[in-house]
């Protein structure tokens, strides 16, 4: 019976997969062995915050899993690719409230499902390094590194008007706040006067910028790190206010426009609002400071249109002695530069659309050509031109004025030159329940004490109301047994902090405990950090740049100046997946009814189906439409493949001149492909190759080699 007459086995997915599932189990592939070199490659944990993974979940984790495989293979490598669980925080608590189930046990329960339906991927993740940012055994180590962070004065607290999420009931760092409103719930964000633990990321800003030219991450990212941090370089320049003692400082990055100054504006925060305000303007700046407490500042810096109140005041300008009026705008924030700015219609959008609202003097000191127009319709903001109106300035060029500017204003004492940044220190208390406590005590004759190291962790206490109180304060606060203590230093009665730590704190570090996750000594051995560390491939989506990606960055820069490892990055390379979507490119959510389950598709492909579906949908890292009639496309390329490899493997056909061509393209190509991520035409590879090789099988057949090579092109996906 010839082999055309042979009957071929059908593709059957599930049994397959099951079979080799099985065989990994018993069998790992991944073997440290101790010789062949490192590779570390890490996906951004999951949220244990829901019921379960959408196709959506799954792109990222293929995705890695390819790359692990291809790098097992292709080289003599140890892989590192571990998986754990991001499950204290905000996601977690706001599942746990809407489900009516305590935390503690809703999120035990979608760990058992989430981890259910990442083994389905067929992923080769090592289980043995698991790790859960709740457990006391992980937490410890958070909050120890708090420890070291206060005792080095980079965590300390502070009193301030912050980011509040009236849904959430909490304080939100800025990085959370995405325009105006709250990353978790969408709600509007308001703002609220609270003693807060904040994380000195500001004694770390230049390092955080600089440090970027050393890792191989997408420009839009590192861009995005870049404006955040927003490093700008000008001058504080001092203006006594007329008649009084006091003086207003403001930053400017433009003191060469200084000659063009027609009046200063304060944020309505600013500490000298009430003493600067005459009492025949208080009804009007009162009614508007009350008012600008309502808004966020994106919606400020967002309104187009300019609203203020005249204080009364003028200061005087120290360069002509000119006095220019005060005036209080919710444009102006009190966090950004000294809260004030000095303003110069004539060379500032927003500042020339306040003066035209207000009727305020335009004074032009740059142009283009040396010459002055009569009538501007709009600001000027290029940097090109001559200095005019500008005294000693006049004629000089422009931009040599803006380099030499910060320099004189010093030398004549009217100020200082100054470096500024956007960034701003991390807003680390939480008022809720599910989350690291803080390891403070509050000591009447003390102070703030950190709890004892030995002491650590400090766990959350078991309650049965968890909910957030709203007050502004924790529901531990309420917890008598928790709150009440002994002082650590002096032995007196004492209060422990009651607020927690936010989501991002256990994922600043999570990537180091992988390594070395059984360690009850320590936070990683030196010798694991100096042979594993740190992370080659980071893998995950773009939504994180200035949240996790900053912090943990910030947090790894502490670390190794404290000596606890050898390196201050914590990702060579970074990739960002792109979401897969609904219909209409919609998110995919279940308020939107356009979740997508993997678990039915898994039942009706097979895993592998729903794997190269995932690589062909689109460009890894843009975002993708999905379509259920795609998977069922990639499920007949499968069974092509599958006929190919039965149809001939059992044919004894010699290589030709043409086999030995295709296989070398075929190498060539798919490996050049996927070694610049494009993993979709990797996909599409495949199924032209399997086209090309059946066609061949027909005319004589296809050797053992190429099948062989195809076969292990194809092991990755």
């Amino acid at each position: 019976m010839s082999v055309s007459d042979q009957k071929i086995e059908p593709y059957q997915a599930a049994e397959i997969e099951a079979k080799w599932r099985k065989n990994w189990e018993e069998k790992p592939i991944n073997i440290n062995d101790g010789k062949k070199n490192k590779y570390y490659c890490l996906d951004m944990f999951p949220y244990p915050s829901g019921s379960g993974l959408h196709v959506g979940h799954w792109r990222g984790y293929v995705i890695s899993d390819v790359w692990c495989r291809y790098m097992m293979m292709n080289g003599n490598h140890y892989v590192i690719h571990p998986m754990g669980w991001d499950a204290f925080g905000l996601p977690a608590e706001n599942y746990a409230i809407k489900m009516g189930i305590h935390p503690s046990i809703s999120t035990a329960e979608n760990i058992r499902n989430i981890k259910r339906q990442i083994k389905q991927i067929g992923a080769i993740y090592d289980w043995d390094m698991e790790l859960n940012t709740t457990d006391p055994k992980f937490f410890k180590w958070t909050q120890w590194i708090f420890v070291q962070m206060f005792k080095k004065g980079l965590a300390y607290q502070k009193e301030m008007p912050i980011n509040w999420c009236p849904s959430c009931k909490t304080g939100l760092a800025n990085e959370e706040v995405v325009d105006g409103k709250c990353e978790r719930c969408g709600s509007e964000v308001t703002k609220k006067n609270l003693k807060q633990w904040m994380l000195k990321i500001t004694a770390y800003a230049d390092r955080l910028l600089d440090d970027l030219d050393k890792l191989d991450w997408p420009e839009k990212v590192k861009k995005m790190q870049t404006d955040w941090i927003g490093r700008s370089y000008g001058a504080e320049v001092d203006f006594a206010v007329d008649g009084t003692d006091e003086k207003v400082t403001v930053f400017t990055t433009r003191p060469d426009t200084l000659y063009g100054a027609t009046f200063l504006v304060l944020a309505p925060e600013h500490p000298s609002v009430e003493k600067l305000t005459k009492p025949e303007q208080a009804e009007a700046v009162n009614g508007y400071v009350a008012a600008a407490k309502n808004k966020s500042n994106v919606d400020r810096m967002q309104d187009k249109e300019k609203h203020g109140a005249f204080t009364g005041s003028y200061a005087i300008n120290p360069l002509n002695g000119k006095k220019l009026p005060i005036w209080i705008s919710d444009y102006v924030l009190a966090d950004h530069g000294t809260g004030a700015i000095m303003c110069v219609p004539a060379h500032d959008s927003r500042d020339f659309d306040f003066a035209k609202k207000f009727g305020l003097p335009i004074i032009q000191v740059i142009a283009k050509d040396g010459k002055e127009v009569s009538d501007l319709q709009e600001a000027y903001t290029e940097t090109e031109g001559v200095m005019i109106h500008s005294g000693e300035w006049d004629g000089m060029d422009a931009k040599k004025c803006k380099e030499e500017a910060p320099a004189v204003i010093e030398q004549r004492g009217l100020g200082r030159k100054k470096v500024n940044y956007k960034l701003r220190d991390w807003v680390f208390s939480r008022q809720r329940y599910w989350g690291e406590p803080i390891p403070i005590v509050h000591c009447k004759v003390c102070g703030e004490v950190a709890v004892p190291e030995e002491e650590l962790p400090l766990l959350l206490p078991d309650v049965e109301k968890y909910e957030p109180t709203g007050t502004g304060e924790s529901p531990l606060a309420a917890i008598e047994s928790f709150v009440n203590c002994k002082c650590p230093k002096c032995g007196r009665d004492a209060r422990r902090e009651t607020n927690t730590m936010p989501q991002w704190a256990g994922s600043s570090w999570y990537f180091l405990r992988y390594v070395d996750v059984h360690n009850d000594r320590e936070l990683v051995s030196r010798e694991k950090a100096d042979r594993y560390l740190p992370v080659d491939m980071y893998i995950g989506g773009v939504e994180h740049a200035v949240l996790h990606l900053l912090y943990s960055r910030f947090w790894t820069k502490f670390l190794y100046d404290i000596g606890v490892i050898g390196f201050d990055e914590p990702f060579l390379k970074l990739f960002n997946q792109g979401m897969i979507t609904g219909k209409n490119g919609i998110k995919m959510s279940k308020s939107k009814g356009n979740v997508v389950s993997p678990d039915d598709l898994i039942r009706d492909y097979g895993c592998d189906a729903l794997r190269l579906y995932e690589m062909f949908v689109g460009p890894p890292e843009l975002d993708s439409e999905w379509d259920e009639r795609g998977i069922d496309g990639v499920y007949r390329f499968l069974t092509r493949f599958w006929r190919l490899v039965c149809e001939n493997c059992a044919k004894d056909v010699s290589e030709t001149r043409q086999l030995l061509r295709i296989r070398h393209q075929m190498v060539y190509t798919l490996t050049e492909r996927l070694k610049s991520f494009s993993l979709n035409t990797v996909v599409s590879g495949f199924m032209e190759y399997t086209n090309k090789l059946l066609d061949l099988s027909t005319k004589g057949g296809v050797d053992h080699e190429t099948l062989k090579v195809f076969v292990q092109l194809l092991a990755p996906f």
